[in-house]
């Protein structure tokens, strides 16, 4: 009797760990990955970032980049106003962004 007891613990300890494993796949799927692809398409983009180029910055200012230097922006964001934004708070703008989706669905 008490063999039968074992057998079935031991069954019921790999269906826990089959449980467990299934979750971190899909933990992988739904949520970690498309976070990975989501900051290489950003890191992308501030790559490709140059000079004339609209960006929102993750304060919500919109300006157009003036300078490019190796680990910030020289933003203008008014006439003869301009500002030094870090390339790390750098998305693209509304108004670009609507135009990339244009363009991908041609």
């Amino acid at each position: 009797m008490s063999i039968l007891l074992q057998a079935g613990a031991a069954g019921a300890d790999f269906g826990g760990i089959l449980m467990i494993v299934a979750l971190f796949v899909i933990f992988y799927f739904f949520m970690i990955r498309p976070q990975q692809k989501r900051q290489k398409e950003i890191r992308k983009f501030r790559e490709s970032l140059d000079k004339g180029s609209k960006i929102v910055t993750a304060g919500g200012i919109y300006g157009t980049i003036k300078e490019v230097k190796e680990t910030y922006f020289i933003v203008e964001i008014a006439p003869n106003t301009s500002i030094r934004v870090d390339k790390g708070s750098v998305y693209p703008s509304a108004e670009d962004a609507n135009q990339a989706g244009q363009e991908n669905g041609k």
